[in-house]
C-alpha cells in the first residue's frame, strides 16, 4: 500500500524547503478531528529558513501543490500555519480493500524482520509457587509482542525464564523438612508449598536463624547434596503439572523453558571471566561488582555464604543467548519494579566488554493488586490465575446461555470469548500503566472490552453468511459514499502502520486500541447504512467492506494471542 506520508515528503521535498525529507515525514502528522484532514504539515520549523511567516509559507506552498496534485488528494487547505491533506476517497477506498480482499489475513504482514532473531523472555513462573494473577500481565504482554514479531518477519525465541533456583528453594526445602505432608502435597501441590512458604516467612521475620537455615540449604542445593536435589525435583515437577493447565487455557506455549537452574552451569565460566577482567572485589565476604562511577549500587555477585546471586545467573543466561541465538534483540518482558536490576546487569555486560549489551531491552509492565492490597505471595495475598481464567469462562457460558441464540457449541465459544476478555482487558491499557484488579470491571462484557470485539466480527460474519459469501474479489468500490464508510476504511487503511507502531514500541495496546477503534466504527456503519439493498452493485460493495473489517479484526485479535468465534 503506497505510504501517503512518503509522498507528501517527496513533493514538499521537492520545493527545495531548506529541511531534509526525512524530516519533513516525521513532522508530518494526523489532525485531531476528521474535518481538518486526513495528514497535516505544520510549517513553523520552515520559518528559520524561509525567513517568512510559518502562515504565508503554508498558504504559499497550497497554491502551489493544488496545481498540481490530483492524484492522491481530493483538496489541500491551508488552516493558519498547517497545510491539510484530504485524501481522493475514490482513490483510497479502492486501494485499501482491494488490498485487504486480496491479502486476506496476510493483510499488514511483512518480511521487514528477515534474517533478525527476536529472543523474548516472558512469563517466567516460580517453581513451588502459586500462578496467580500478577504472572498474566508478563505472560499475555510477551506472547503479544512474540505475535507482532513474527507477523513481521523477524525469528522469535519464547523463552520461559523459570524462577527454578535461589534462596527461595532453600526457604521451600527447610519449610517442608519441618513441616511437609506428602499427602496434602500430592493432593493440592501449590497450594500446599505456598502454605509451607507462607508459614515459614512468618516465622522467619521473628526468628533471622531460620533465613540462615534457608540460605544454607539452597547452599547445598548448588553443590548437589542428594536429598536437596530430590526435593527441588519433585517440587518443579508437581509445579509444572499445576502450570500447563494455565498455559494451554491462555493457548500459549514456549521454545523452552530454561530458567535460573539450566544457566547457572555456566556461573563458573562468568566467574572465572570476571575475575580476569578485575572486575570483582571483596566487601565483608562476598564478591561484588562496584558500579559506584555509574551511580548504581554494587551488584552481589558471590554471597557471604559461597552461593550465587540473582544478578550472576542473569548475567550467564545473556552471555548464553547471544552464543545461542546471536539475537538482533534480547527482550526482557519484566515488571517495572526490575528497573534497577536490568541498569545493573547492562552495565556489567558492558564492563565485560560485550557490545551486545545495547541489544538487550527491558520491556517493562506496571503492576496489578488488589483491592485494599498488594499481592504478594510471601504474605499469602494471591488470586489464583486458573480461577480468574475459569470463572471468566463460566460467567460468558451464563451470558450466552440467557441470550436468544443458535451457538452449535457453547463450552468452546465460552472458552474463547472468556480467556480473550481476560487478555484483551490486560493488553487494552498501556502495559506501562500500574492497575487495581477487580472482578466486577474484568467480567464487564459492555463497553470498550474484548467481547464487544468478538461480538462485531460476529456481527459482520452473520451478515456475509446471510448473504452468502464467503470471499469476494477485488471490485471498484465508487458507490461508497457515506462519510461512516469512509472512517471505516480508513482505520482499516492505518491497521498496518499500526502493527509497525506496536513493533518498535512494544506495545501491544496500540493493536487493541486500533481494533476497538475499528469495531466502533463499523458499528456505526452497520446501525446507519443498510447492507442487503436491492442496488446490487452497492450491496456488493458494502459486503465487500464487511468482510475486509472482519478479516482485520480477526488479524488483530490474533496478534493479541485472541482467538474469534463465528457466532456470539
Amino acid at each position: 500500500m503506497r505510504d501517503l506520508k512518503e509522498i507528501i515528503a517527496n513533493k514538499l521535498c521537492d520545493m527545495d524547503l531548506g529541511i531534509e525529507k526525512s524530516a519533513i515525514y516525521k513532522l508530518i502528522e494526523i489532525p485531531p478531528r476528521d474535518d481538518m484532514g486526513d495528514f497535516s504539515f505544520p510549517c513553523f520549523s520552515l520559518a528559520k529558513t524561509l525567513r517568512k511567516n510559518p502562515a504565508l509559507i503554508a498558504k504559499e506552498i497550497k497554491e502551489k501543490l493544488e496545481k498540481e496534485e490530483k492524484t492522491y488528494f481530493e483538496k489541500i487547505e491551508n488552516l493558519n500555519a498547517y497545510l491539510n491533506f484530504y485524501i481522493d476517497r475514490k482513490f483510497i477506498q479502492n486501494e485499501v480493500l482491494n488490498e485487504i480482499l486480496e491479502k486476506k489475513e496476510d493483510y499488514g504482514r511483512s518480511n521487514m524482520g528477515e534474517g533478525k532473531t527476536i529472543v523474548l523472555d516472558f512469563s517466567s513462573v516460580n517453581i513451588a509457587k502459586p500462578f496467580h494473577i500478577g504472572h498474566i500481565r508478563s505472560t499475555v504482554i510477551g506472547d503479544a509482542i512474540r505475535n507482532i514479531f513474527n507477523f513481521l518477519g523477524y525469528k522469535t525465541v519464547a523463552s520461559n525464564y523459570i524462577g527454578d533456583y535461589g534462596t527461595q528453594f532453600g526457604t521451600m526445602i527447610a519449610a517442608y523438612k519441618l513441616w511437609g505432608d506428602d499427602d496434602k502435597l500430592n493432593e493440592n501441590p501449590i497450594k500446599e508449598l505456598l502454605n509451607l512458604y507462607v508459614r515459614y516467612n512468618n516465622e522467619a521475620a521473628l526468628n533471622e536463624e531460620m533465613m540462615d537455615v534457608a540460605r544454607d540449604e539452597f547452599k547445598k542445593l548448588e553443590e548437589g547434596e542428594d536429598e536437596s536435589v530430590r526435593l527441588w525435583s519433585w517440587f518443579k515437577e508437581i509445579s509444572f503439572k499445576e502450570f500447563d493447565r494455565v498455559y494451554k487455557l491462555l493457548d500459549i506455549d514456549f521454545d523452552n523453558y530454561d530458567g535460573e537452574s539450566y544457566h547457572s552451569e555456566f556461573i563458573p565460566a562468568v566467574i572465572k571471566e570476571l575475575e580476569e577482567k578485575n572486575l570483582l572485589v571483596e566487601s565483608d565476604g562476598a564478591k561484588i561488582i562496584d558500579l559506584g562511577e555509574d551511580d548504581l549500587p554494587p551488584a552481589i555477585i558471590i554471597k557471604s555464604n559461597g552461593s550465587s546471586a540473582y544478578i550472576t545467573r542473569d548475567i550467564a543466561t545473556a552471555i548464553n543467548r547471544k552464543k545461542v541465538y546471536d539475537f538482533y534483540e534480547n527482550l526482557y518482558v519484566v515488571a517495572t519494579q526490575q528497573n534497577l536490576h536490568f541498569r545493573q546487569l547492562w552495565k556489567i555486560l558492558e564492563l565485560m566488554g560485550y557490545d551486545f549489551y545495547k541489544d538487550c531491552k527491558h520491556i517493562p509492565f506496571g503492576m496489578v493488586s488488589l483491592k485494599d492490597k498488594t499481592l504478594s505471595t510471601r504474605k499469602g495475598q494471591v488470586v489464583f490465575l486458573e480461577d480468574v481464567l475459569n470463572k471468566a469462562i463460566n460467567k460468558t457460558k451464563e451470558i450466552m446461555k440467557n441470550r436468544d441464540t443458535d451457538i452449535e457449541d457453547i463450552d468452546k465459544t465460552s472458552r474463547i470469548v472468556g480467556i480473550g476478555a481476560v487478555k484483551f482487558q490486560e493488553l487494552y491499557n498501556n502495559r506501562i500503566k500500574d492497575y487495581v484488579f477487580d472482578w466486577d470491571e474484568l467480567l464487564n462484557f459492555e463497553g470498550e472490552t474484548g467481547p464487544y470485539v468478538q461480538y462485531t466480527y460476529a456481527r459482520a460474519k452473520a451478515v456475509l453468511r446471510k448473504a452468502g459469501v464467503v470471499e469476494m474479489t477485488s471490485m471498484d468500490f465508487s458507490l461508497l459514499n457515506s462519510d461512516e464508510e469512509f472512517i471505516l476504511i480508513k482505520s482499516l487503511r492505518s491497521f498496518e502502520d499500526t502493527i509497525v507502531k506496536a513493533r518498535d514500541r512494544y506495545e501491544p495496546s496500540l493493536i487493541s486500541r486500533k481494533i476497538m477503534e475499528i469495531s466502533q466504527n463499523f458499528n456505526k456503519f452497520y446501525n446507519s447504512s443498510k447492507i442487503m439493498v436491492d442496488d446490487e452493485n452497492l450491496k456488493n460493495q458494502r459486503l465487500a467492506l464487511a468482510l475486509a473489517t472482519s478479516i482485520v479484526i480477526k488479524v488483530g485479535l490474533s496478534l493479541l494471542g485472541i482467538k474469534t468465534v463465528e457466532k456470539m
